[in-house]
């Protein structure tokens, strides 16, 4: 039972080396929800997240013999960084296995606390696979990053802090979930000592391995993982994790891409530090629970649980912010191809903050555009506008929530297919960014369809993401897409997209 932690937890013996962080108000959330919100701080450990807390209780617990052979791990890099760092403290040999995809950040900073890295495969799963291997072949002691009762243990202490720092009541706990050592850990203390705040699990949209466990009522795998949030990109939840979870949480929250970037900004404006989109996770699903239970003075709670992000990433966050925030519109728009037309559009618009304009002409009697706009995230403002644009005679697309048309329109805007094109098919992919993933990609194709459309975009984050247009139609489809699962990409088509027929397709009728 998830009680039987409780002691275990109370053990752990790590504050040699990890520090108890602070709770901190975050006065401007506060102001913005309504809520007394507060950010359990793990961001601010040695190694800049709460992993060091149950990795340096693991090796604690390890006999001088297993030590001296030495441990080894699979981390896509948290976990990786806790155990150098303890594994160094206590001169323990340690052996990293990591994902291709790692942030250069994480691996950069496991080298620098003395361990051995080796980079194999393009998901944690896969470095998992390897990692057990050598386990075989060189006698070592594996570390798992979750899935142990002395790494959930030492995870549990970040729970032991909040209660003993916030003394009064409290309403809601929120922590990120991948494979669940710290919720686990930590739901099954909170629960136990204090019963009635509620504990909720938040993870990615795309890696939400909890969700779909908790509503098989057992394990499952995702066919596929999203790793925007790295630090929780997991395709199926722990063993042991998910039998004390299941009984000690009150729900699963899901939360978008764009939502977690919202609450990076969020943290931030509150306290000046980045977190990685993991680290952000969980403050995501407390506003997403906060705007949806529309709850008022509670006191809520959510761990910061790690700010190891690569710099580069930050202008795609920066980017979609505005959208996790319902603060940004992004519409396609139809208005008449005549003088004055732009003018009485915008003079429509009124005051309203216009983020983003595109536009080419290929019609003597309609433009499209692609417009972005400031909208309110109340009183829902967006719809309200949507309204006002139809009653006035445009035709409105919305696109704020359409993948392609933020990842790749909005760059695109510029030219329909030409009319002697008579057949195109629309796939957009993601595919791990590493040396030589893009040549890879571009050699199916050399040979077998003429490529139309090609838009890439890498902004620091693990995986590349392309549209790709060829001159293909249904026929070829059975074998256009054989070869796109040898790829072992994931990929979607979007042929039948509203933003790509609203920009790039062939004109109707041409």
């Amino acid at each position: 039972m998830p009680h039987s932690y409780i002691k275990r937890i109370l053990d752990a013996r790590i504050y040699d080396l990890a520090v108890e962080t602070p709770l901190d108000p975050a006065p401007l959330l506060c102001e913005k929800t309504g809520n007394n919100i507060y950010l359990k701080r793990e961001d601010l450990q040695p190694v800049f997240s709460f992993k060091v807390r149950g990795a340096y209780n693991k090796l604690l617990q390890l006999p001088h013999s297993l030590r001296e052979r030495g441990v080894i791990a699979a981390s896509a890099g948290n976990h990786a960084q806790g155990l150098a760092y303890s594994a160094k403290h206590l001169s323990v040999p340690a052996t990293i296995v990591m994902p291709q995809t790692t942030p250069t950040i994480k691996v950069e900073a496991v080298k620098r606390h003395g361990a051995n890295v080796v980079l194999h495969g393009d998901t944690y799963d896969e470095a998992s696979i390897f990692a057990k291997k050598l386990v075989d072949e060189k006698g070592l002691t594996y570390i798992a990053p979750y899935d142990d009762g002395d790494v959930i243990a030492g995870q549990g202490t970040v729970a032991v802090e909040l209660l003993r720092q916030h003394s009064k009541p409290i309403d809601a706990v929120f922590i990120p979930v991948g494979g669940g050592g710290l919720c686990a850990g930590m739901a099954a203390y909170i629960k136990y000592v204090r019963p009635g705040i509620k504990v909720f699990a938040v993870e990615p949209e795309d890696a939400a391995c909890l969700d779909a466990a908790m509503r098989a009522g057992k394990r499952v795998t995702l066919p596929q993982v999203g790793i925007f949030a790295d630090g929780v990109a997991v395709a199926q939840i722990g063993e042991e994790t998910f039998r004390v979870i299941k009984d000690s949480i009150d729900g699963v929250i899901t939360v978008s891409t764009d939502e977690i970037c919202a609450a990076i900004k969020d943290i931030f404006e509150d306290t000046r530090s980045i977190a990685e989109p993991a680290g952000a996770c969980a403050l995501a699903g407390l506003k997403k629970y906060a705007a949806q239970e529309g709850c008022s003075d509670q006191t809520l709670i959510a761990v910061h649980s790690g700010a190891n992000t690569n710099f580069d990433r930050l202008r795609y966050i920066s980017e979609r912010t505005e959208i996790g925030e319902r603060r940004e519109a992004i519409l396609a728009v139809t208005i008449p191809e005549k003088p004055g037309a732009y003018l009485k559009f915008c003079e429509l618009l009124g005051k309203r903050n216009i983020t983003e304009f595109n536009y080419r002409y290929s019609d003597n009697a309609q433009a499209m555009i692609f417009v972005g706009l400031q909208i309110s995230p109340h009183n829902d403002d967006k719809s309200q506008l949507i309204n006002k644009l139809t009653e006035h005679g445009y035709d409105v697309t919305d696109m704020t929530d359409n993948e392609m048309a933020k990842l790749h329109i909005r760059h695109l805007v510029g030219g329909h297919a030409p009319d002697y094109l008579q057949t195109e098919m629309v796939y957009r992919f993601e595919f791990p960014e590493r040396p030589g993933a893009l040549l890879k990609f571009l050699t199916l194709f050399a040979d077998r369809w003429n490529i139309t459309l090609f838009h890439y975009r890498n902004h620091g984050s693990a995986y590349g993401r392309v549209l790709l247009g060829l001159q293909a139609d249904k026929e070829d489809k059975p074998a256009l897409e054989a070869s796109l699962e040898a790829l072992n990409y994931s990929y979607w088509e979007e042929t039948d997209n509203p933003a790509y027929d609203a920009f790039l397709a062939k004109l109707k009728g041409g």
